[in-house]
Order: structure tokens, then sequence, then C-alpha cells
């Protein structure tokens, strides 16, 4: 699977072009909002753990710094043997210690070397200053779809460093997070507001993977994004039908924070939206 990664000012090369009157009138639709500690009904509207990545669950713990606490404390143990020993200390002793002291050096330096080898060090996010949270979700799809959307929008906000994640799925939508849209509408307004506004921007009609790591400098102006948008990823779905692709919705996700989506972000994103294709 291709990604494009659009880097420099210009339009990407999908259409961008408003829809016709007919093509973007929306009919009413109500909306369902689940509460996020309702439990599973069956086993049927379970969210395939496949997908999700786990940590310690420790706070304040960043499980990528873990090589270089492991280095400090095996480094010092060394030491403190070293100094101890009593003397004369033999040559085998030393080679030893000098070989565990290579490997913590090694340990410590790690997470160093990792930043590197990714490139540019993603940014933290944070929290637009402007912009409504919302979770809406059309209420013409299924119970089950419903639990999958809205588990899988509650994983990507959680464990990435998305504000805003939207997923169409044959015209039908759930937007979570903070997104630039009007503070005084219906539910069902609201989703007919995102419709429009998809329509017009043209995502129903990507049929390629883009990356936008840095949005502000992309020459683009989606206004449903949060002010501070600086990362947008969008993955559409598509199935093949007759030995051709067939649109059948997209999945995009936005951050505040420069550079936001590694390489193991994005393909961990495809999965994720590989659960939504026809």
């Amino acid at each position: 699977m291709s990604v494009r990664i659009c880097n420099f000012p210009s339009h990407p090369s999908f259409l961008l072009q408003p829809r016709s009157q007919s093509q973007t009138a929306a009919r009413s639709t109500r909306i369902f909002a689940r509460t996020e500690n309702e439990s599973s009904r069956s086993d049927q509207q379970q969210l395939n753990l496949s997908v999700l990545r786990f940590t310690f669950g420790i706070p304040g713990l960043d499980e990528s710094y873990l090589p270089r606490w492991i280095g400090y404390g095996f480094g010092s143990l060394i030491l403190l043997n070293h100094f101890s020993a009593s003397p004369p200390i033999s040559e085998s002793q030393l080679r030893s210690e000098a070989l565990g002291l290579s490997l913590a050096a090694f340990s410590t330096a790690l997470p160093y070397f990792g930043k590197f080898l990714k490139g540019t060090e993603v940014e933290k996010r944070s929290l637009p200053e402007e912009g409504e949270q919302v979770f809406v979700i059309s209420s013409s799809i299924g119970d089950s779809l419903k639990e999958d959307l809205a588990w899988s929008t509650y994983v990507l906000l959680r464990n990435t460093s998305t504000v805003a994640v939207m997923i169409s799925i044959q015209g039908e939508l759930c937007v979570r997070g903070y997104w630039n849209c009007p503070g005084q509408m219906s539910k069902a307004q609201l989703h007919d507001w995102f419709k429009r506004k998809t329509d017009e921007i043209g995502l129903a009609d990507v049929k390629e993977t883009l990356y936008f790591p840095q949005y502000a400098g992309s020459g683009l102006s989606w206004d449903v994004l949060p002010d501070g948008t600086r990362s947008v990823f969008v993955q559409p779905l598509l199935r093949n039908v007759n030995e051709s692709e067939k649109v059948d919705g997209f999945l995009m996700v936005a951050s505040t924070a420069g550079y936001a989506y590694s390489d193991k972000d994005r393909a961990w994103i495809g999965a994720m939206a590989d659960k939504f294709r026809g």
C-alpha cells in the first residue's frame, strides 16, 4: 500500500471540487451517542483486540525509554560490584565488567538511536484552545457497527496523538474529538453539517492514502478541522468490485502535533480501517 506524504504547499491530485446540491443534500438523521462506560451486549459487539496496543499502564512512564533505565540499573550494579570487590581483581573479572558496561551503555543510548532512525521527533499533542468537543454517530447503521465505531474512535484518541477522528462508511458518519463546528446545533443538524462539509472537501472521493505531516504548510484549508491542526492522515476504505476499486468511505485523524503519525502509527491506523471495509 502506497502512502502519499505531502510536505509541499500544493493541493493533492485528488478531486477537491464541491459536489452538486443533489449530492450534498443530506436527509435528517437521528444521532446515536453512546456512553463510553457501557459494556458490550454480545460477543459480536466486542472490539477486535488484535489491533489494540498494550502498555504497562503506569501513569507518566514512557515505555520507549525503558532500555535506558535498564542500562542505568545494570551499569550501576556492575560499578557497585567492582568497587565492593576485594583486591586484587582478576583480568577475567575486568573483561566481564568492561563487556557489561559496554552493553549497559548501548542499552542507555538505544532510545536515542531509535529517534535518530525514525527521523524527526514526534511532538506531543495539545488540546485545541478553540473548537467543540463532539461525539456523533448516525443511527441508521446497525448496533454492532455502532459499538465498533465507538470503541475504535476511543482507541484512536487514546493511543495516538489524535485530537479529532472521523470515520465514514457508505455515507454514514462517526465523528469524535475536537472539531471546528457550530456550537448551537442539534445532534441531527451537526451530523448533516459534517456530511455536507466532507462532500464539499471531496473526502468521499479519496482513493489513495494521504498524510500531511505539516498540514499548516500544505496549502489546504479544511475549515472543519480544529484550529492548530498540524498533522492530518486520511485512509480510504477501498474494496475490489469486478477487478476495480470502489470507495466505501474513509478514516481521517488529525493532530495538533507536527509529524504526529510515524510509519508504525499509520500502519496501525490502516489495520483499524480494515475493520470497516466492505
